[in-house]
């Protein structure tokens, strides 16, 4: 090998190397790396937030067994800003936040949008505030199929399937749904959607019957879900937070503590990439099906 092919192979070595640490430096600077930045310690009332679509439970379940671990933390407000998402990290942050509320008390404060998952997770709290406008509720389970037989016809790709039973398949993008198709997955959406109204019911102190006449996806704006007993008080995140303190019995403005951020694993962020190329559009494409408590 030539002195020169080798030094050209050390300076493309040496570039990638550079390259690879100005791009952990931007991403410290834009993931907030430092996991006390923000976090005071102290007595106050914690805020953790949920926004966008909840795919996943793990970080607001651990932000809130943090606060519960904490004595200096008498209260939490939960700040909701979300259509929804998957059903079972719904459940499992409802979950959590009904276990929360039997050891200290926990505020809803609903943004813009707080519906279906979003009103899941919000509906154990001790009490929930929401904005007069606040786009709430949306008490249903829906779950989206597509079909691409036709095309695949029109561009000639042949599928085959073997499976193990007639319900295998049911939901591929492949083929038609049978009748019993539907009728087995309509069935699992019912059951679901149970599930939702059973929470709603309990965790507003609410009888069953009540939430089901309203458990038909509709929105409500948070002056309609207050009259509906879906939402406690109208009023902004301050006005939660005020409230949070006098629960916990804070004299005066409590002091508001955010949680230490998480330390990101930057292998890990490269690994979670590369699963939601495959679990997103690539995922849905070949079949993926997901049961979804969301507002269309």
């Amino acid at each position: 090998m030539s002195k020169k092919i080798i030094i050209i192979i050390v300076a493309a070595a040496a570039f990638l190397a550079g390259l690879f640490l100005v791009s952990i430096l931007i991403a410290k600077v834009l993931l907030g790396t430092d996991n006390q930045a923000g976090f005071k310690e102290g007595q106050g009332v914690g805020l953790v937030e949920v926004k966008g679509m909840i795919l996943d439970s793990k970080e607001t379940v651990r932000q809130l067994r943090h606060f519960l671990k904490k004595d200096s933390i008498k209260a939490v407000v939960l700040r909701v800003d979300s259509p929804g998402g998957v059903v079972a990290p719904s459940q499992e942050i409802s979950d959590e936040v009904r276990k929360f509320a039997a050891k200290k008390k926990i505020i809803v404060s609903m943004g813009s949008l707080a519906a279906s998952g979003g009103y899941y997770i919000s509906a154990p709290a001790t009490m929930i505030y929401a904005n007069p406008g606040t786009i709430t509720a949306s008490i249903g389970v829906i779950l989206k199929l597509s079909n691409i037989e036709s095309l695949m016809d029109k561009i000639g790709i042949k599928s085959n399937t073997l499976k193990t039973g007639k319900f295998k398949d049911s939901g591929s993008p492949l083929r038609e749904l049978s009748s019993e198709d539907r009728a087995m997955l309509q069935a699992v959406i019912d059951n679901t959607h149970e599930q939702f109204v059973q929470a709603v019911a309990a965790g507003r102190r609410l009888p069953a019957n009540e939430v089901r006449r309203i458990a038909d996806g509709r929105i409500l704006s948070g002056e309609q879900a207050k009259a509906l007993r879906l939402v406690d008080r109208l009023g902004t995140l301050q006005d939660a937070i005020e409230e949070a303190g006098r629960q916990a019995g804070i004299k005066g403005e409590p002091e508001v503590i955010l949680p230490p951020k998480k330390k990101v694993n930057y292998m890990d962020l490269l690994v979670e990439g590369a699963e939601g190329t495959f679990n997103g559009p690539l995922g849905r494409a070949a079949g993926g099906m997901r049961l979804m408590y969301e507002a269309e």
